[in-house]
């Protein structure tokens, strides 16, 4: 439990300072200008005040129960100083001094000597090299930190290590005049960690949302277990930093290369229910109307505007975000033109023109509230100086107020004049944005965390006809032999022990074994080139396509033979499959998750297209059907213009079935399957590559 160190009820200072522009003495500052509800004890031995608050020689002389220690001083004092809390019986201590673990061997060695010591004594540590936590709930006001963003009361609660962007969120908040709950940068993270504290936030009644920043994760694992259970509660939204890096560029095959190095944590995100965010401005927007709104039931969304063009412009972002706007019910435009003026719009958007009253936006709002076509409602709202504004807010505020279907306003307004109405709407907790866009974003996220909450887990099927076993003595065995790639002949043997469906194949050494193949397989086949140094065939002239008859089977051989010398060179028979639309399921190793499954449209076009989905396995029926209809190119998949559509049930089973196979074989680092034929009635493997 870390309830001591968020809501302490006393509060030290190693290292208090009587310099004013010290961490020292920005620290106790904070908590006198915060109004810290509990006593405050600065550590000096050189001082007999500090701020003009009695200062103390050792921490050993201030009185006993101290919750939270803060330690401002050179890295070499902490061991001492920690053993010294921990006879004291401190619970916490806040390291904002740097010069440890991310120094060097000589700072990771006193990190390691304070942990000890904090251990010894079941202290929790908060840093080291960090900001701090501050809460802003009335009976705690404590900050335990040294910025200078001083918060208003409210719901939204902020975890990072990176205090700087922690810091940028945080004011973004403050600029918009939106409150935060619980602030949390823990610079390196020794000990109480990132998922700790989400889980703490995630039952924190006063903490609505939930913004996090994260630069990789430390144990992806725990990250995941955390937030799938807090994202279940309540909104966590995400900012993941790092997506410009390349991908992985070691990788020897199709899905490592198309896999970004961050996919990883995206994958997370996903699969936890994490709303995930590339820009932090609009993070910042969409907590704010998450810190006060409720959850929408569904995507359809009523406009209300006073001005046309902005209206528009929301429109557009709102349905390319997967949002409806519905028809006004018969009741909701009957009710509207007899309340309206006679020139106003009654559709959606419904313009109430410039010179729109209270009681025009009142009538909307009111008719939209109990109107079953709309789940939300977005205000557009200009201020002119010719209509009473402060009376259009109040009853914006008083509708917000009742709580029954989301809203944000898009307030276009000059906050420097029409001060009034922008407070009157902040204290009412109305969501403003200053451009129709950040205001249709901040709706559309509302709806994303409804779906998020309604979509089907799905089933991971089991398949107890698969021969795990044997697949497994095949890994164990290549493993042993130092091999990083398996053989065509020992992959399709895997496939076939899964039952995924490849096209009928032989392996051979000659070319008199060829033809023999060839006719037992039927004409036309297909005839590859099988040597492990022999990695892209079809880059490498390694693939020779529906061969006829037999003299095109040893006219294929003999090229080959003269073209490669590899020792273990063998020719793989394949029977041709023409005719079906090429796709690409593969697999890629993360490290602590399993495996990130791919799925998109294959063949020679992967790489140019790059119109592929990623999801962490298990892989459950419902996933692979999202995964099928997430990419562009879906509409092919259901036949367009004349053109049959493919089995997507079989192509959602050989999905589960490769994740069952990387699941029980975890030495498995990539897996190619591209191209998969995929037919109106199957879908058949006639390349496929795996990588240890």
């Amino acid at each position: 439990m870390l309830e001591s160190l968020f809501r302490p009820k006393s509060v030290a200072v190693i290292g208090a300072s009587t310099k004013e522009l010290s961490i020292g003495n920005r620290i106790l500052k904070n908590l006198q200008d915060f109004e810290f509800k509990g006593p405050i004890y600065p550590i000096n031995p050189k001082a007999d005040e500090v701020r003009g608050i009695k200062a103390y020689k050792s921490i050993m002389e201030v009185p006993d129960g101290i919750d939270v220690v803060h330690m401002v001083i050179p890295a070499k004092f902490v061991p001492q100083a920690m053993a010294d809390c921990g006879q004291k019986g401190v619970k916490n201590v806040i390291i904002n001094s740097g010069g440890f673990s991310e120094t060097g061997p000589e700072g990771e060695a006193i990190e390691t000597d304070f942990l000890e010591q904090a251990r010894q004594y079941g202290i929790r540590v908060f840093g080291p090299n960090c900001q701090g936590i501050i809460n802003s709930d009335p009976d705690i006001r404590a900050y335990c930190n040294f910025t200078f963003t001083k918060p208003d009361v409210g719901f939204i609660s902020i975890v990072a290590l990176s205090g700087g962007v922690a810091e940028v969120i945080h004011q973004g908040f403050s600029q918009m005049g939106v409150g935060t709950r619980i602030y949390a940068s823990n610079g390196n993270a020794c000990d109480v960690t990132i998922p700790e504290i989400i889980a703490y936030l995630g039952n924190d009644d006063g903490t609505r949302v939930i913004v996090t920043y994260v630069e990789g994760l430390r144990d992806p694992e725990r990250f995941m277990q955390v937030a799938t259970a807090v994202a279940a509660k309540k909104p966590v939204l995400a900012m993941k930093a790092g997506r410009t890096q390349e991908g992985a560029k070691a990788a020897a095959s199709h899905t490592g290369g198309l896999a970004k190095e961050d996919i990883a944590t995206d994958l997370i995100f996903k699969k936890a229910g994490i709303l995930n965010f590339s820009d932090e401005g609009e993070l910042i927007q969409a907590a704010a109307a998450f810190a006060t709104q409720p959850i929408p039931a569904g995507n359809r969304v009523g406009i209300i505007t006073n001005t046309g063009g902005p209206a528009v412009i929301a429109t557009d972002i709102l349905v390319d975000a997967g949002l409806e706007l519905p028809p006004l019910s018969d009741k909701t435009a009957k009710v509207l033109k007899e309340t309206l003026y006679p020139e106003a719009s009654v559709n959606n958007p419904v313009d109430v023109l410039a010179t729109g009253t209270a009681a025009h936006y009142r009538a909307c709002m009111d008719a939209m509230m109990v109107d079953d076509n709309f789940d939300c409602v977005f205000i557009n709202f200009v201020t002119p100086f010719f209509v009473d504004t402060e009376s259009i807010a109040k009853e914006i505020a008083e509708v917000n107020k009742q709580q029954r279907k989301p809203m944000v306003c898009n307030l276009m307004t000059d906050r420097r004049q029409w001060t009034e109405t922008v407070r009157i709407l902040q204290d009412a907790g109305v969501p403003c944005f200053a451009l129709p866009g950040e205001a249709a974003r901040a709706m559309a996220a509302l709806v994303k965390y409804h779906r998020i909450q309604k979509r089907d887990s799905g089933t991971v099927k089991n398949y107890p006809e698969i021969e795990a076993q044997p697949a497994m003595e095949i890994v164990k065995n290549a493993c042993k032999a130092g091999r990083k790639m398996l053989s065509a002949e020992e992959t399709y043997q895997i496939l076939d022990l899964y039952g995924i469906p490849a096209a009928d194949w032989r392996l051979v050494s000659h070319v008199d074994e060829a033809v023999a193949a060839a006719d037992t397989i039927g004409y036309p086949v297909v005839i590859k080139a099988d040597a492990e140094s022999i990695v892209h065939k079809s880059d490498m002239g390694a693939v020779a396509l529906n061969l006829a008859d037999d003299n095109a089977v040893q006219a294929a051989v003999n090229e080959m033979q003269a073209n490669f010398s590899a020792a273990e060179l063998r020719f793989f028979i394949q029977k041709y499959q023409p005719g079906g639309l090429e796709v690409i399921v593969g697999a890629k190793a993360e490290e602590g998750l399993g495996h990130a499954l791919m799925f998109g449209m294959g063949g020679i076009y992967v790489e140019v297209l790059k119109d592929v989905v990623f999801n962490l396995t298990p892989v459950s029926d419902a996933e692979a059907r999202e995964m099928i209809a997430s990419i562009r190119m879906a509409p092919l998949l259901k036949g367009v213009r004349g053109q049959k559509g493919i089995d997507c049930e079989a192509v959602i089973d050989m999905i589960q079935r490769i994740s069952k196979l990387v699941g029980d074989l975890p030495h498995i680092q990539e897996l190619d399957l591209n191209p998969v034929m995929a037919f109106e009635d199957r879908v058949v493997v006639v390349d496929a590559r795996i990588v240890l």
